[in-house]
This record gives structure tokens, sequence and C-alpha cells, in this order.
């Protein structure tokens, strides 16, 4: 039963707005680029973006909005949903929420994510309903996908121009199921272990016909409150079952994000470890460095295919407002670390493959 007291303290409650965002430029040296190491690299805009944060009686927005160079994709909407909290431990998110599955909010410690990301496992976005009821010691999340990030409602090919990877070209992700369950192991909430599972359609434009997908993933996160060290370990398969036409049953499919597509195999698994260590310097410039290792390999069980690695060695510099990423990335068979783009998640560059190498410097200002 509602109190006149309860009904007075809403109707006096005032709209609270929250705004911010950042500014990122990059400098990048990528060894297989002849042209750019003669240069000697290249430093330039990366992004720049707003977030928004706001409530009124008892609804709650988060938004954000970035843009990048018209290469990179344009300016598009990384995020951005409507909430709705029960209690202190459940809530309700309606829109473009991370999708719950394996570790969050990020499998990595780097600028470049882990190899997860660039397969639509991290971080990743979609259009839809999700419920999360967190404990403590348990935490669970349920969510439905009514499909990407679809900006344009047709039957059209998904645009890449977009922040998280999904399945683009000739089929287009729908009516997806998440659920993950996560248990912490001690009061300290310092040890986490994680189940994740994930499926889904996927509409065919040619046949006009639903295949399917599905992706299952464990974890195990290392991340006290009183400890420099976080550790960060997963495991994951996936498979995609698109509804080709006959004669043309292919053993990929196609993903994109900013601004461009890749194939990616049908079916593979994925490994990642990482580890960070926290260095806390007392100085009014600088206020820590995390170094850290991320590591990611891709099993394509796929005839004929290549694997994939991926391997960061870096630090991120705490200054402030500023957050700079000083990042060793080193690929095989990877479209952003390595000269081969179209089908390095797929055949690789077939026997003539090699480590390649991209130093990257990101530095951000974040208000």
């Amino acid at each position: 039963m509602c109190h006149a007291q309860d009904l007075e303290d809403k109707d006096n409650e005032k709209p609270a707005l929250k705004l911010g965002g950042a500014l990122r430029l990059n400098y990048n040296l990528s060894t297989w680029k002849q042209d750019q190491v003669e240069r000697g690299g290249d430093f330039g805009f990366d992004m720049f973006r707003i977030n928004a944060e706001a409530a009124y009686k008892g609804i709650k927005l988060n938004a954000e909005f970035r843009h990048y160079s018209q290469a990179f994709g344009g300016s598009f909407l990384k995020q951005g949903w409507f909430q709705y909290d029960f209690s202190d431990a459940a809530q309700l998110q309606v829109g473009l929420n991370q999708v719950p599955f394996g570790i969050q909010q990020y499998n990595s410690n780097n600028w470049f994510f882990n190899m997860t990301y660039y397969l639509g496992f991290e971080d990743d976005h979609d259009m839809g309903v999700k419920y999360i009821h967190d404990k403590g010691r348990w935490q669970w999340q349920a969510a439905y996908y009514k499909s990407a990030e679809d900006f344009v409602f047709s039957s059209a090919e998904a645009s890449p121009n977009r922040y998280s990877y999904d399945v683009t070209g000739r089929n287009k992700e729908n009516n997806q199921l998440n659920f993950k369950l996560v248990r912490r192991l001690d009061d300290s909430l310092a040890h986490e272990l994680g189940v994740s599972l994930q499926g889904g359609l996927l509409y065919n434009l040619d046949t006009r016909r639903n295949g399917t997908r599905y992706a299952g993933a464990v974890h195990y996160e290392f991340k006290p409150a009183h400890s420099p060290w976080t550790i960060k370990l997963q495991a994951m398969r996936y498979r995609f079952q698109p509804k080709y036409a006959n004669g043309a049953a292919l053993n990929f499919v196609q993903m994109g994000a900013y601004g461009a597509n890749y194939r990616v195999a049908t079916r593979g698994n994925l490994y990642t470890a990482n580890v960070a260590y926290r260095l806390p310097i007392e100085t009014r410039l600088l206020q820590s460095i995390t170094f850290y290792d991320n590591y990611g390999y891709y099993s394509k069980d796929v005839r004929g295919f290549e694997n994939s690695h991926m391997n960061v060695l870096g630090a991120l510099f705490a200054a402030g407002p500023m957050a700079i990423y000083t990042d060793a990335a080193f690929g095989y068979n990877h479209p952003w670390l390595g000269p081969e783009w179209e089908n390095a998640f797929t055949s690789g560059t077939s026997g003539n493959t090699r480590w390649h190498m991209r130093f990257n410097i990101n530095m951000g200002y974040y208000f």
C-alpha cells in the first residue's frame, strides 16, 4: 500500500542528467605497411563521443554516441537503453544494451580488446530486452534480442557502420536468447566463475529462410579490490548454420563493424588469457601504470582453414582525466594485425602466414 508521503516524494522528484564524453587521438605503426614504416608511423584523430545518463520518476536512460572518420564507419550509436530498477539487486534494460556473454564489461585490458571482440563475443551490443539480478555472490542475466544494431529497417544487407561485430552480408541476426550465470566464490567477490549460453537465428536474404547460430562459454576472473593483480580466463565454442541457396553452402559468414566486412569461419573455438598488474604512482601528473599481457587463440573447425592468434603486450597510463594505452599488438591470421583482411579469419594466407606487429598509442581525454 502506498503512503501519501511516498506519492508526495515522487511528485517532487527532480530530473537528473549527467553528460560526459571523450576525445581520443591515435598513433600507430604497422610492420607490414612499408610506406608507413618509412614515414615513421601515423598520428591522427580516433574518436569523439558523447555520453548521457538521465533519471526521472524511476526511469533511467543510458546512451553513448560516437563519431569516427568516414573510413571507420562515421557516426553511430554505441549503446542506448531505458532502464527500470525493481530493487538494488534487479533491473530491466530495453534498447541497445550489452549482450550478457562471457567476461564483462571487457574480456581484455588493452585498447585492441581480445580475439573474442572481433568475432562478436566481447562488448557486443544488440537491440532487445535484458534482465539483471545481482545478489553479490550470485548473479544471473537473461535477455532477448530481436536484432543487432539495425538502424535501417529493410531487407537490405546490414551496414557494417557499427561499434560491435555482428553477422552482415547476406545473413542477418535475429531472435537471439542469452543466459549468463555468475558465482563469486568468497565474500570479497574477488573470484568469479561464470557460464554463458547464446542461441539465435540467421535470416538469409537470398533463400528467405532462417538458419541457426549458437555459442557457449565458461570463464574465470580474479579481480580483488586490494590487490594489484587481475586475471581473466575464458574458453568458448560457437557455430553458425546459415541457410544458403543450394550449391552455395559456404563455410563462412561475413561479419562487420567500423565500416568494413570480413569473412569468419562458421565453426570455431576461442581461448583467451589475460593478466594485468597495476602499479600506483603518487605524482601530480601520473596516478598509475597498469601493465598487461592479453592472449587469444582462435581454432577454426573447418578443414583447410588456418588458426589465428593475437597477443597484446602493453601498459595503460592513468593521468588525471586521460587514459593512454601503449600497445605492441601481435597478430597471426588477424585482419586488423596483418596484411590479409578478408580471409584472415577463414583460410588465412595459405601457408605464407607470419606474425605481424602494430605498435599503437591511444591518448584519450575523458570528461
